[in-house]
């Protein structure tokens, strides 16, 4: 089958979102269709272009101008799906709802190409709250027409247990894993075991305020501050398992706003500067380098603060793929009942770490057989999914 993956933007190495949208490509390639990618990036001279694969179809020229006419332009788009025989049409959502993109898929409708959107995060207007003034007045404008746009579909794609958003029936997947991509984990020694004497945590996020990390750091500061003589005590004197130092690797982009109002003050309040390590965007060996420091993962702990309750996130399958246990505080029915998993309270609380310390000392199950627990879920499962739901259903 022909398949037109569309994506309403352009990619970054650094991405998670875009080495997801890569590998469920690389998914559908592996179910035998033939897959091209529509995506919208700028080129060396300044123009910003509509492209397929590598390919231009259509230059949208420079500035806010390029912005605007993307936004209500998909003639292009539709011409290539007619001359090239595209059968089915999988988008991704990016709240951008409109009259032009309506009119672009009720065209698609009646030539007879399926469609299907992905919905990341459902729901997902909370997460707007705290976005510039341009992000909100998008979300507006997507708010009035969403409905609209999405009956012209076959389904939604989603990753949460709703049976219908916007009015129209879902498909419910969840997010995959690619194998090749993830190496195993190689855990310094856990503690317990002889020469330990930290709980290294790492938490892999573009962050944000539904990553819920400022509930990680409270609790290290607090951890240290109810147990001050313990930790003051020499090593050679103290009880390793009970009392390690415990610090905390964040990976990826910070905004500058959630660093001065949100993480800064925790550390300075608990003097955590040497606990809490920034490194900024990692990937590939020096992304697997930290990992191999740690022992423990953190994955969502305020996805509450955005409404949402029930989530397969990307990064819970990352974490178990490469098999190192972890920590969340949604709903997530692949994972809620691991022997790998602690679950957090969907609330404000500071992270308990004395219960992390607790559940690393009696932990023994290796890495190979954390990841072994996912082999259904990789891309090309769950993107047969969506294939199968929607067009062998209509033939």
């Amino acid at each position: 089958m022909k398949i037109l993956f569309l994506v309403y933007h352009g990619f970054s190495e650094h991405s998670g979102i875009s080495k997801k949208i890569h590998y469920q490509v690389k998914g559908l390639r592996e179910n035998g269709h033939d897959v091209r990618l529509c995506y919208y990036a700028q080129l060396p001279n300044g123009h910003w272009c509509r492209f397929v694969d590598d390919n231009v179809i259509q230059d949208y020229g420079k500035g806010t101008l390029a912005g605007l006419r993307q936004r209500i332009s998909y003639n292009c788009i539709y011409d290539y799906c007619v001359r090239e025989r595209i059968e089915f049409i999988y988008a991704r959502c990016f709240q951008n709802a409109n009259p032009w993109l309506i009119s672009f898929f009720k065209k698609l409708k009646k030539a007879g190409i399926h469609s299907v959107t992905e919905i990341p995060t459902y729901p997902y207007d909370e997460e707007f709250k705290n976005f510039d003034w341009k992000a909100r007045w998008g979300l507006k404008i997507d708010q009035l027409f969403r409905h609209r746009l999405y009956q012209q579909m076959d389904a939604l794609v989603t990753f949460s247990d709703a049976e219908r958003i916007f009015g129209q029936r879902t498909i419910r997947i969840s997010n995959g894993v690619d194998f090749d991509s993830i190496p195993l984990h190689q855990p310094p020694l856990y503690l317990g075991r002889a020469g330990r004497e930290a709980l290294h945590l790492i938490g892999v996020a573009e962050v944000h305020d539904w990553h819920g990390f400022d509930r990680v750091m409270t609790g290290i500061g607090e951890y240290y501050r109810q147990n001050q003589t313990a930790l003051a005590t020499p090593y050679s004197l103290r009880e390793i398992s009970h009392q390690p130092d415990v610090f905390f690797h964040v990976v990826g982009g910070v905004h500058p706003c959630q660093m001065t109002n949100c993480f800064q003050p925790i550390i300075e309040k608990y003097h955590l500067q040497d606990r809490v390590i920034f490194h900024g965007q990692l990937f590939g060996d020096g992304l697997t380098k930290v990992f191999n420091q740690c022992q423990f993962a953190i994955g969502s702990l305020g996805r509450h603060r955005s409404g949402i309750t029930v989530i397969k996130t990307l990064k819970n399958r990352e974490y178990a793929t490469r098999g190192i246990p972890f920590i969340y505080s949604e709903q997530d029915s692949d994972f809620d009942h691991q022997p790998y998993v602690l679950k957090a309270p969907a609330d404000e609380s500071p992270i308990d770490i004395e219960q992390i310390i607790e559940f690393m000392v009696h932990f023994t199950m290796k890495p190979e057989n954390i990841r072994h627990t996912v082999d259904h879920l990789s891309w090309q499962l769950q993107m047969n999914r969506v294939i199968d739901a929607v067009v062998h259903e209509s033939y």
